[in-house]
């Protein structure tokens, strides 16, 4: 059987505004292979949730899916698909778990009928059955009491629980692909520790691959295997767990590190902080995203898209210092680059 899962090829998204055209997703290209899990990175507004979207079709009016956008899942092309073969793919093929669970949960209606609907839409089970296995799901996720839960509305849980109940509603159909995007934002610590120990845990048992949105690097770490780091509308730099983390070769990978609290930080110390904004996707800049934020900008990153630098294993990054024309400089960000490739 074929590895490849998901490919993500060339996506383009644009939302036609008053204003002009917003390019929120400007060529993202990425794969997922069955059973694992891949990161998405980055700031808000850097296209991470309409990247999300695009893979489950939810791209409306007045946003479109660019021509030349392919996005193949089990070989067979997304951006093809009718309203009806959307519909069959959505909840049963692919789920996706949204940011906020309030919201995202119908408040008028029962938790477990809500998990039923997804059975019954998805013809998974008759409608005697379906009760049955809601009980069991919110059972499998870790809702104590799932018999009397069933019965309870969504702001009758908690922030956590209403956050397990969307994941059992996302897995409840057994999809291939689990789309979580941005999962313990609205959760305290601990919470989250617990959905990210949960999410590990039931892919084990069931094998389906993840895509992780989300803007907090601590979040990712232990959990997936491949980050993409996005920013402004395309993915900057992308590798392996260890790669990104310890390796770092863009500027603003380094600098989402930074921003990453540490308990080995000494008393008081402030944290690192991403001066500036990121650019207008209105008008979008013509050379490097991220120039205008870069204490390490050069000329030529105004003017020039930069190109990918491979470095290996999958680890690739777009950024004019790696360029071997670039000036060898003693600049923090490179200063530190080669004292921790020196430990290692």
């Amino acid at each position: 059987m074929d590895d490849l899962l998901l490919k993500v090829e060339d996506l383009r998204v644009s939302y036609h505004t008053y204003a002009g055209e917003v390019q929120s997703v400007r060529g993202v290209s990425f794969d997922v292979k069955r059973g694992e899990t891949v990161a998405i990175v980055g700031e808000s507004g850097c296209g991470k949730s309409v990247t999300a979207k695009s893979i489950m079709g939810l791209i409306m009016d007045p946003g479109e899916v660019k021509e030349g956008s392919h996005i193949w899942f089990e070989g067979k092309d997304l951006t093809q698909n009718t309203k009806k073969q959307w519909r069959d793919y959505r909840g049963n093929e692919c789920a996706m778990i949204f940011q906020d669970a309030l919201t995202s949960l119908d408040p008028t209606m029962r938790v477990g009928k809500q998990i039923e609907e997804v059975l019954l839409v998805h013809g998974k089970a008759s409608r005697a059955e379906a009760a049955g296995k809601a009980v069991e799901i919110l059972r499998r996720v870790g809702i104590p009491n799932p018999e009397i839960r069933v019965r309870e509305y969504p702001h009758q849980f908690s922030g956590g629980m209403r956050q397990r109940a969307m994941i059992a509603t996302a897995l409840v159909c057994g999809p291939k692909l689990l789309i979580a995007d941005e999962p313990t934002t609205a959760l305290d610590v601990t919470i989250q520790a617990q959905i990210m120990d949960l999410m590990k845990e039931l892919q084990k048992d069931t094998g389906a691959a993840i895509i992780l949105i989300t803007h907090d690097l601590g979040v990712v770490a232990g959990i997936v295997k491949r980050i993409c780091v996005m920013y402004s509308g395309k993915i900057v730099e992308r590798g392996n767990s260890a790669d990104i983390f310890y390796h770092p070769h863009h500027p603003y990978t380094w600098s989402l590190l930074n921003a990453v609290p540490r308990l080995d930080l000494e008393n008081k110390q402030s944290l690192m902080t991403i001066e500036g904004t990121p650019p207008d996707l209105l008008d979008p800049p013509k050379g490097c995203p991220f120039c205008t934020r870069c204490r390490y900008c050069m000329p030529v990153c105004r003017e020039e898209e930069p190109p990918v630098t491979d470095f290996g294993d999958g680890h690739e990054a777009s950024c004019w210092l790696q360029d071997e024309r670039a000036p060898r400089t003693d600049a923090e960000f490179m200063h530190n680059l080669k004292k921790q490739e020196n430990k290692d």
